[in-house]
């Protein structure tokens, strides 16, 4: 169990290259009533240990980030890989999403390695820097049913300086998603579609797409992002389609997407549909 001891204790130990694992007991308090997540443990982290990054508290969802080739992330027959329980038969899940990613504009780090906590992209959000003045300057206005009155104060700022167009748009994601939205939800506010002058458009949908329009601007840029919260899985393009992405769906029902055909070899005689977003 963590406190903020023992944490102290963990964080000067070399850790340096290594995968640490630990459990965690949100909802026990460690002074006045208040309770550790995982952006309070960062920050106190942060000046204990450099590199310190906590994948994901979530109990739906187990994060696997490696800076190593795509064949060396799990097993491959007698290979052995960097996380054996990717090749342990006993886990099953009913989805995945894997994300492989060269280091481009960024340095490698473990905290930017993909997939993050919501999602993996590919692509650019060229509106970041608007996208994150925008979040402080609402700062004062945000409030939701689930927060108590300080939380946003304790987790403030929501999106940290320095990260990738990315990780800051999974903090956000992730924002909206613990505030009460669907992660569908929050997936559409924060990527709309062209839907103004759209006139073949669901009138719902519209109708969604005006009310949330003044509560937060399009993450815009070319951008093909898969999500998950644990429980629903998904995908979308950004609002002009700028990155592929096909998908395949076979006779057993199961669906394959990416961004690209052929990323699995799948027995022509078993696809039932394939297409594009």
């Amino acid at each position: 169990m963590i406190t903020l001891r023992n944490l102290d204790q963990l964080l000067k130990k070399n850790l340096k290259g290594k995968v640490v694992f630990v459990r965690v007991d949100l909802n026990i308090p460690i002074k006045d009533g208040e309770v550790l997540d995982e952006t309070r443990i960062e920050r106190i982290s942060s000046t204990l240990q450099e590199g310190f990054y906590i994948p994901s508290f979530s109990s739906r969802t187990i994060l696997y980030k490696g800076m190593v080739l795509a064949d060396q992330v799990g097993g491959i027959v007698d290979k052995l890989g960097f996380y054996d329980d990717l090749s342990d038969n006993d886990i099953e899940s009913s989805f995945a999403i894997i994300h492989q990613r060269f280091s481009t504009n960024t340095f490698p780090t473990w905290s930017l390695a993909q997939p993050f906590r919501m999602l993996c992209h590919n692509g650019e959000i060229n509106t970041v820097r608007g996208n994150i003045n925008w979040m402080n300057a609402r700062r004062k206005n945000l409030a939701s049913p689930l927060f108590k009155e300080k939380d946003l104060e304790k987790i403030w700022p929501i999106i940290e300086e320095g990260q990738s167009d990315t990780a800051s748009f999974d903090n956000a994601l992730e924002l909206l998603v613990m505030g009460g939205y669907s992660i569908a939800e929050a997936m559409l506010i924060m990527i709309p579609e062209a839907w103004q002058n759209n006139s073949i458009m669901d009138g719902k949908l519209k109708n969604f797409y005006e009310y949330h329009a003044p509560i937060m601007e399009p993450w815009d840029g070319p951008a093909n992002i898969a999500f998950t919260d644990g429980k629903q899985i998904g995908a979308l393009l950004d609002r002009n389609g700028l990155r592929p992405a096909r998908y395949v769906i076979t006779d057993d029902d199961a669906v394959i997407f990416a961004s690209e055909m052929g990323l699995i070899p799948i027995d022509e005689a078993k696809i039932k549909s394939k297409w594009r977003l």
